[in-house]
């Protein structure tokens, strides 16, 4: 009998954990903290803090238990995300809850989500630069775009073997914004820039929405064939949305499909930060490129704004520039606040849309290009 309870024992995960699971864990709680404590992107911190302390519970190989084990539950749900599948809901969905009106009202702010993507590339040179193999450094880079499910696409596609750190650090940072963008806002424009109010945006009629899905799907999609998966998913969702007559099928996509990929993504990419794989030097330099191309993409775009002022009689407020990274909604929200801070009258919401809409092409745009320059290249 005692020989039969040593031997349960040392099957326990309070028996086979050492340090490594135990730091995890704690990463884990904090993230399921910041999300329902300060909430702190809610619908992204909850399934992934809650797959990080499941996926850490230490077990013994071979029961097919873990997500690089063949044949378990867990790696089956996994397949979602190594092959891109998740990703392309999500982006079903976002389409079909994104109003492109604001826009196409103002088609020249497309521009402040085209410059946001510098950053995407400043920090392929960084990796480059810290001795990551090209592969790895594109799938690093892309997490200045701060579009979570397009840092996974990229990573599963180049890099599958960092999808863990990759995706933590790109979900961290877009739930960090409230703590990262407004100090670079601020530090880049002065009060009088903050202060501007843009003016009224023409209306745009319904065939203009119905037509843009189909448009842009052939103009992005011939640029960057690559960004298919993605983009043609994008605006599917849209034009269900637009079209007016399927509104059961885009009701589904924004509610019960989305919803159900967000979770299940969240959730595995959680659990794939297995501490014998995620804690390592590589993921901590990961960690420092991601917050650094987070912050070179939001400065990008602000800058770029106020280049746009000195040519233009209609002045943007520089602070949409922060917008242009694809973290929708957040980042146009933190735009709209850091207006309304300095004046309580100025609304700055739906032209912070703008910004970010165009920042979910942009990016979309770049993850493509980058894939299709980095597919024959070493790991």
């Amino acid at each position: 009998m005692i020989d039969m309870l040593f031997q349960f024992l040392s099957n326990t995960g309070y028996f086979l954990a050492d340090y490594r699971h135990v730091i995890m864990i704690v990463v884990g709680c904090i993230f399921v903290y910041l999300a329902v404590a300060k909430e702190y992107e809610p619908l992204l911190l909850v399934p992934i803090g809650f797959g990080i302390i499941v996926g850490n519970i230490p077990f013994f190989q071979g029961f097919g238990l873990g997500i690089y084990e063949d044949n378990s539950v867990f790696h089956y749900l996994y397949f979602g995300v190594t092959t891109g599948i998740y990703p392309s809901i999500v982006f079903l969905g976002l389409g079909a809850m994104t109003d492109f009106s604001s826009l196409l009202a103002r088609p020249k702010l497309m521009l402040l989500g085209a410059a946001a993507q510098m950053g995407i590339f400043f920090t392929l040179l960084g990796a480059f630069a810290l001795g990551f193999m090209p592969k790895e450094a594109a799938s690093i880079a892309i997490i200045g775009g701060a579009d979570g499910p397009t840092s996974i696409f990229l990573t599963a596609k180049l890099a599958p073997k960092l999808i863990g750190p990759i995706a933590i650090a790109a979900y961290s940072y877009m739930a960090l914004i409230p703590v990262i963008q407004p100090p670079i806002m601020r530090l880049l424009t002065t009060r009088k820039e903050r202060l501007i109010k843009m003016s009224e945006p023409r209306e745009v009629h319904k065939k203009e929405l119905v037509i843009f899905p189909v448009v842009a799907t052939l103009l992005c999609c011939m640029l960057a064939p690559t960004a298919l998966p993605l983009l043609g998913m994008l605006f599917l969702g849209n034009f269900l949305k637009e079209s007016g007559v399927v509104d059961r099928l885009a009701n589904t996509a924004r509610s019960a499909i989305i919803d159900t990929a967000t979770i299940l993504l969240g959730f595995t990419v959680g659990m794939s930060t297995q501490a014998d794989v995620f804690l390592n030097p590589k993921s901590l330099g990961i960690f420092a490129l991601g917050a650094v191309a987070f912050s070179i993409a939001t400065a990008s775009g602000v800058i770029f704004a106020k280049i746009m002022n000195l040519f233009l009689k209609d002045k943007i407020n520089p602070l949409l520039g922060a917008a242009g990274v694809s973290a929708v909604p957040g980042s146009a929200r933190e735009v709209h606040l850091v207006g309304q801070s300095e004046d309580p009258s100025n609304y700055l919401l739906m032209h912070a849309m703008a910004c970010n809409s165009s920042g979910v092409i942009g990016s979309a745009i770049a993850a493509g290009v980058l894939w299709s320059f980095m597919v024959g290249l070493p790991g």
